[in-house]
């Protein structure tokens, strides 16, 4: 497992628009971790800086203590695997099987390890019985799944979801959540960018607030989403979940449990 040092990163896109500001960030290995913020606050490219897909114009992207900016992205491609926001930009094969199949066989994958790997990834987003389906007969949201199966298929130590639960159902969404469980309790390290800000306070245990290329707030949920951070978030045009609204109004805390919110009203009757 590999940790992450981002270092004093800045990023100025061509058009001038400069949209990362200093950013010192540090994640463990294994940590999971939700970036938050409004369009525009620099999330996308700070997680691009990942992978090289982008690479800093200040400071230094590390990964397990080697510079991003001296590798080559086919190396990174081995560490840092990432589904993007919009799955029609990552999406090209003609079939669901190949376009899973293809980040690994690049790899050096091939035969029959390839084919557990591309079937397993296919199982755990639902899409074992789409395999030859070409994926623009998919659904937006299965095709989000698709791109996220052909990310898990790489298996590699980290991995960067961007917005995964967008035009998901409850079962989409509960399948994206088991998924960053079951890479969380791998060691895996689990990078998400996310307006669903219940998706983030059920599923991270960490979360970075990003307003105009800087990071604002940095904590656990609990802390992001507890009433004396109301106001940053609002200068970032989000909002606490409800569950942090009515836990702060009981009393019992910004991420409460069932239990602590049946308790709390049995209390008031």
């Amino acid at each position: 497992m590999i940790g992450i040092a981002i270092d004093g990163v800045a990023y100025t896109y061509p058009t001038g628009v400069r949209a990362l500001d200093g950013v010192d960030l540090a994640v463990r290995p294994g940590e999971t971790l939700a970036i938050i913020g409004q369009n525009g606050s620099g999330k996308s490219t700070l997680v691009r800086q990942l992978n090289g897909l982008l690479r800093p114009g200040q400071g230094r992207v590390l990964l397990d203590g080697a510079e991003v900016g001296r590798r080559h992205v086919a190396e990174l491609a081995r560490l840092v695997g990432l589904a993007f926001q919009d799955p029609d930009r990552q999406i090209f094969s003609g079939s669901a099987r190949a376009e899973v199949a293809f980040g690994p066989r690049n790899l050096g994958l091939h035969g029959a390890e390839l084919d557990r790997r591309v079937a397993e990834a296919l199982e755990v987003v639902g899409l074992a019985g789409s395999a030859d389906v070409n994926p623009y007969d998919l659904g937006y949201s299965r095709r989000k799944l698709l791109a996220i199966a052909s990310v898990l298929a790489m298996r590699t130590p980290v991995v960067v979801l961007d917005e995964p639960t967008t035009g998901q159902d409850q079962r989409g969404f509960g399948r994206v959540r088991a998924i960053v469980a079951t890479l969380a309790a791998e060691g895996r390290t689990v990078i998400a960018i996310s307006h669903d800000m219940r998706f983030v306070a059920e599923t991270f245990g960490r979360v970075v607030v990003m307003r105009a290329g800087r990071i604002v707030l940095d904590g656990t949920p609990a802390d992001v989403f507890a009433e004396q951070s109301w106001g940053v978030l609002a200068s970032t045009y989000l909002e606490p979940t409800l569950a942090a609204r009515v836990g702060a109004r009981l009393g019992v805390g910004s991420t409460p449990t069932e239990a602590s919110l049946v308790a709390a009203l049995t209390a008031r009757m």
